[in-house]
């Protein structure tokens, strides 16, 4: 039960910094992410701000011998790039250039204006098990 109610404090504090640093905004995202046009830089801080709690967070707790809420760390096995990882992260690439915005903030996005956001949800979920089946075929 503990688990779980750090787990909603935690995405909560997720939440609340996504809408603070225009996460939620696609034309912000969108401005961010035309750098041949009006390149808006804002947001390069908030991945930036994101990028050192992460890195911090992960050097202190690593050094732990387990994890506080569960067995074992649960990192990628995965350390090489292949043309998976480059495919689908060029796909993610093309998916939030179009529309402005990732999962993170599509869930967060969902107490904000439910009424649009839930048709994208709803085709971002189709998207999520294509690909699912897609790479469970390679």
């Amino acid at each position: 039960m503990l688990s779980i109610f750090v787990s909603l404090i935690v995405g909560c504090i997720f939440g609340i910094g996504l809408a603070f640093g225009g996460m939620l905004d696609p034309s912000k995202v969108v401005g961010f992410l035309d750098i041949f046009g009006v390149w808006d830089p804002s947001l390069a801080f908030v991945m930036m701000g994101g990028i050192m709690v992460n890195a911090a967070g992960y050097l202190i707790l690593i050094r732990g011998k387990k994890p506080i809420f569960t067995e074992k760390f649960h990192l990628p096995d995965n350390i090489f790039i292949d043309r998976r990882l480059v495919v689908g992260s060029a796909i993610f690439g093309v998916g939030w250039g179009l529309a402005g915005l990732c999962p993170g903030p599509v869930v967060a996005s969902l107490f904000l204006n439910p009424n649009s956001i839930v048709p994208f949800l709803l085709i971002m979920l189709v998207g999520l098990k294509i690909g699912s089946l897609v790479k469970a075929k390679f």
